[in-house]
Parts: structure tokens; C-alpha cells; sequence
């Protein structure tokens, strides 16, 4: 895995939604190389703080070097600061990091803070886009589908990873490189970042 890093993409399907009281976060497991499945169990949702996460999209090696340098950094400013970052300091912090060197990968950084919930999508050159809903990669027009039709402002958590879980099934099916389970997570200001065990990922699809 560590030999093919630079060229395996992770195809991808990842997204982030809003709902009240926090975000809920997810992506798919596979990378692929051309048209060829590399890994079954690749990680695309990285937690980077206690109230923030990210997701990405793109090469390997370039999505794990840039979630442990987002790790550190907002160690580091919590210690300076004593205070955590806000999910707008942490997406200008990443769009800045990509607009410094070349990094291929699409960027998610949703989370929770005194502002309230929020989802930023961030590209390659570090532009940076707040939403209150957003899907990346390969898989994201399906996921889009799901999204436009079954999202609303207000929903509750439960509501929130109905919908997520939705559509990343539906990229899965759709979305050759897209696949292979999923990761969800939900942040609220309360409990901060909680990733779902499999048995919860699977008994939430089994009631779709």
C-alpha cells in the first residue's frame, strides 16, 4: 500500500450535513488504481479535532499527510491558545496549506463550534466554499441526487444519518469507484466527534 501511495485514488465518495445541534460525516472505503480496486479499508474520514473532522478525495498519500498535519496544527493552536479552532479557521487553515503546494485532493472540513454547525468544501487551490450540505469525489452526482430530494434545514440526528447513509448507498451502486461499507460520524457540540461502529452503520442500512 505504502509503495503505491502517489498513484492510488480514492475515487470517493464523501459528504457532510448539517442538521440541529450538529454535522453528520461520512465516506466510502474504496481506492482504486485505474480500474483496478486497491484497498477495500481505505480511511477518508479522519477526526483532526474533538468538534472537527475531515474528509477527502483524491490521492492516498496526499490525503494522510495533509489530515496529520491539520492533527498537529490544531494541537498546536489549542495549547498556544488555549481555546479550540473554529470549523472556519480550520478550512481557512487547510485552503491555505493547499494553495501552498500541490496537494490532489478535494477536501471536506465539517464541524461544530460556538457558531454552530458547519460544512466547507475545499478544492485543490484552496478555494474554500461554506454550505450547509456538500458531497466530494467520483460518487458525489449520485449522492447529489439523494441530497437535493431528501435534505432539509432542521432535521434531527437520526433524520441527518438516514439521509447520509442514502446516499453514499446510492454511490455505492452507481459509482464504480466508489464502495465497500462506509464511515459516519456525527459531531455535536455536546459529545463532540462519535464514529458509528459497524453494527450501527449496518443496522442503519438495514432500515432504509
Amino acid at each position: 500500500m505504502n509503495e503505491t501511495a502517489d498513484v492510488v485514488r480514492t475515487g470517493t465518495s464523501t459528504l457532510g450535513l448539517t442538521f440541529d445541534g450538529g454535522v453528520v460525516v461520512g465516506a466510502d472505503h474504496r481506492a482504486t488504481m485505474g480500474h483496478f480496486i486497491v484497498n477495500k479499508r481505505v480511511q477518508k474520514l479522519f477526526r483532526i479535532s474533538n468538534s472537527i473532522a475531515l474528509t477527502t478525495a483524491g490521492l492516498v498519500g496526499h490525503a494522510q499527510s495533509l489530515s496529520r498535519t491539520l492533527v498537529a496544527e490544531l494541537r498546536l493552536y489549542e495549547l498556544k491558545h488555549g481555546t479550540s479552532m473554529t470549523v472556519k479557521g480550520a478550512a481557512t487553515l487547510t485552503a491555505n496549506i493547499l494553495a501552498g503546494r500541490a496537494h490532489y485532493v478535494q477536501i471536506l472540513i465539517v464541524g461544530v463550534d460556538d457558531s454552530g454547525p458547519s460544512v466547507y468544501s475545499i478544492d485543490s487551490a484552496g478555494g474554500s466554499i461554506p454550505d450547509i450540505y456538500c458531497a466530494t469525489g467520483s460518487g458525489s452526482p449520485f449522492m447529489y441526487g439523494v441530497l437535493e430530494d431528501q435534505f432539509s434545514e432542521g432535521m434531527s440526528r437520526d433524520e441527518a444519518l438516514k439521509v447520509a447513509a442514502k446516499a453514499l448507498l446510492a454511490s455505492a451502486q452507481r459509482d464504480s469507484a466508489s464502495g465497500n461499507g462506509m464511515d459516519l460520524a456525527v459531531i455535536t457540540s455536546g459529545d463532540g466527534f462519535c464514529l458509528l461502529s459497524e453494527d450501527e452503520v449496518s443496522a442503519l442500512l438495514s432500515g432504509i
